[in-house]
């Protein structure tokens, strides 16, 4: 599709009443090194307090890897859902859960299975400051809602 086209489409919806009366957010600044390690802190946290073990990864808003924390006696495959997670967010816009949750609801939801890079297990949020989107954050190692919750901590950290 051209350019002019997508324009005249975008401009044709909006018209008409058909898209979505909420933006989504635009990108920002990427999140910095130290911004991220002061991010993840909170999930780490979280899950000390609760007893389980956890990755979190932190991604810039092209879905880039920032930063990195595995606590001790993690499976091993949580490196790399961690940084799925996050990479969803970012890219998608939307906390994972939106996947998870369209996918578990079937029929049209099943098409969240050909998005390239979607993430349809909740742990990762986007992270947001001013309104903009610096990167995202991502978590694995204990069930999907703990993940979550541990994320969303982390999230939260920098409203």
């Amino acid at each position: 599709m051209t350019r002019k086209l997508a324009t005249a489409l975008c401009t044709t919806m909006f018209a008409l009443g058909v898209a979505s009366a909420q933006m989504p957010n635009p990108y920002g600044p990427p999140v910095t090194l130290e911004v991220a390690k002061k991010i993840a802190a909170p999930a780490i946290a979280e899950a000390v307090k609760n007893g389980w073990t956890i990755a979190v990864a932190i991604v810039d808003p092209g879905g880039h890897l920032v930063y990195y924390e595995k606590m001790d006696n993690t499976q091993f495959a949580s490196e790399q859902v961690s940084q799925d997670k996050a990479r969803s967010a970012t890219l998608y816009k939307r906390p994972t859960k939106a996947f998870q949750d369209a996918l578990a609801a079937g029929g049209e939801g099943w098409r969240v299975q050909s998005l390239r890079g979607a993430m349809p297990v909740e742990g990762g949020f986007p992270l947001i400051v001013d309104g903009k989107i610096i990167g995202a954050v991502g978590v694995s190692g204990a069930t999907s809602a703990q993940d979550a919750q541990c994320a969303k901590a982390a999230a939260d950290s920098i409203k």
